[in-house]
C-alpha cells in the first residue's frame, strides 16, 4: 500500500513539473514575441514619420522671410540708409536663395521647410518670371541704341565702329568724354548724317532732327547750381530732347544719363542726385506733347527701384516687353544687373537685346520698336 501511494505522489509531482514548464514556455514565447526585432517599429522622435515636420523651423522661417522679402519689398522704408532702393536694385538675384535653402531641407529632410519655399518660389516668379522667356517678335520700323561709351574708353574708334556696325538708326550715346567726342562724329558721320551733342549726351540719326534742347536732369538743384551761367552748365549736361523725323511720322527722343549711386557701409545707398534726376525727367517726359516717345539712357538703377515711379508710370521698358531674360549691361565684364535702359510710349517695342562688349564699362542695349 505504501508503495502504491509513493508511486502516485510521484506522478502528481511529475505532472505539476510538467504543467509549470507549459506555463514557462509559452510565457517565454510570449516575451519573444514582444521583443520580436523583425516587427515594425513606430518611432515617434526626430527620426520618425513625424520628425519631417518638426525639422528645419529655422529654413522653414528663411523661406517665409524671403517671400515676405519680395513680396513686400515695395515697402521697406527709404528713410534709413535708402535701404528699400538698396534690396530692389538687387532683387532678382534674391532668387539664389531658393536652391541654397531647397539644398538644406532637403538635408534635414524637412517636409516644413520645403512648403515654405513655395511662398519665395511663387513671389519671384510673380516678379520675374516673364523674362525668362523669349518675347521678341520679327519686324518693326526703326532701332534704336543706346550706349555709355565711357569716359575713360581706351578705344573709342573701335566703340565708334562698332556701333556704327550695328544697324541701329537712332543712337544714343551718354559719357561722351571731350576729348572724344570729335572721334565719334567722325566715326559715325559715315552712317549718320544726322547728330546733335549736348554736353556730354549725343544723339545720331538717320534721319533729320529738329526742336532739340537740353533737359535739366536735377545735377544742379539749389542755389548754387540756379547762379552757373548756363554755358558752364552745358558743358555737363546729361539730358536732351530732340524730334526725330522718321518715315512713320515724328518721334520724340529724349537721352539721359542720370547721377551716379554709391553705398556706403555707414550711410547705406547714396542716390539723391539720381532721384531728383529721375523726378526731373519724369516731369519731362509727363509734358512731352508728342504721344510718339522713346527715352534712352543710363539711368544708373534698376526700373524695380521706386525711384522711377515717375518714367515706369508713363513708359514701358523694351526689355520686359519684348526682350529675352534680364537684359543685364553692367558691368560689362561680368554683368549683374541692368542699368542701361529703353523706355516707350506711344509705339510698339518688337524685340529687345544687348549687344556685345566695347572698350566701355557698360554694354550696349537695342531694341527694335514699331509704329
Amino acid at each position: 500500500m505504501a508503495t502504491q501511494a509513493d508511486t502516485g505522489n510521484t506522478a502528481d509531482v511529475a505532472a505539476e513539473a510538467r504543467t509549470a514548464d507549459v506555463a514557462d514556455t509559452r510565457a517565454t514565447s510570449g516575451a519573444t514575441e514582444l521583443s520580436d526585432p523583425s516587427e515594425p517599429s513606430r518611432p515617434s522622435g526626430p527620426s520618425g514619420p513625424s520628425g519631417i515636420w518638426r525639422r528645419g523651423r529655422v529654413l522653414a522661417t528663411a523661406a517665409l522671410l524671403l517671400g515676405l522679402l519680395l513680396l513686400l519689398h515695395g515697402s521697406i522704408p527709404n528713410r534709413i540708409g535708402n535701404v528699400g532702393s538698396l534690396v530692389e536694385t538687387f532683387l532678382p538675384w534674391c532668387g539664389l536663395f531658393v536652391p541654397l535653402l531647397l539644398a538644406g531641407a532637403l538635408l534635414r529632410r524637412s517636409a516644413t521647410a520645403v512648403i515654405a519655399l513655395l511662398l519665395p518660389v511663387v513671389a519671384w516668379l510673380n516678379l520675374f518670371g516673364g523674362l525668362l522667356t523669349d518675347k521678341s517678335r520679327p519686324g518693326g520700323d526703326l532701332t534704336v541704341v543706346s550706349h555709355n561709351v565711357g569716359a575713360e574708353n581706351p578705344d573709342p574708334v573701335g566703340t565708334a565702329r562698332a556701333l556704327a556696325g550695328s544697324g541701329a538708326d537712332v543712337l544714343a550715346l551718354e559719357e561722351l568724354a571731350a576729348e572724344a567726342r570729335g572721334t565719334y562724329e567722325k566715326e559715325l558721320a559715315k552712317v549718320y548724317p544726322h547728330h546733335t551733342v549736348q554736353g556730354t549726351v549725343g544723339l545720331w540719326s538717320r534721319f533729320p532732327l529738329s526742336d532739340t534742347r537740353p533737359v535739366d536732369v536735377a545735377m544742379d538743384a539749389g542755389p548754387l547750381g540756379d547762379a552757373k551761367p548756363a554755358e558752364v552748365k552745358m558743358a555737363y549736361n546729361r539730358g536732351m530732347r530732340t524730334t526725330v523725323a522718321t518715315d512713320r511720322g515724328p518721334l520724340a527722343v529724349y537721352v539721359a544719363h542720370l547721377g551716379s549711386v554709391r553705398v556706403n557701409p555707414r550711410a547705406g545707398l547714396s542716390s539723391g542726385q539720381r532721384d531728383g534726376g529721375a523726378q526731373s525727367l519724369g516731369q519731362a517726359v509727363a509734358a512731352e506733347k508728342n504721344e510718339r516717345v522713346v527715352l534712352l539712357g543710363d539711368l544708373n538703377g534698376t526700373l524695380d527701384d521706386r525711384a522711377y515711379e515717375g518714367l515706369t508710370s508713363r513708359m514701358e521698358s523694351a526689355q520686359e516687353t519684348a526682350g529675352a531674360g534680364f537684359g543685364f549691361s553692367w558691368p560689362a565684364t561680368f554683368p549683374v544687373v541692368r542699368i542701361d535702359q529703353i523706355l516707350v510710349r506711344g509705339v510698339e517695342p518688337e524685340s529687345a537685346w544687348v549687344l556685345p562688349a566695347t572698350g566701355s564699362d557698360h554694354l550696349p542695349v537695342a531694341a527694335r520698336i514699331s509704329w
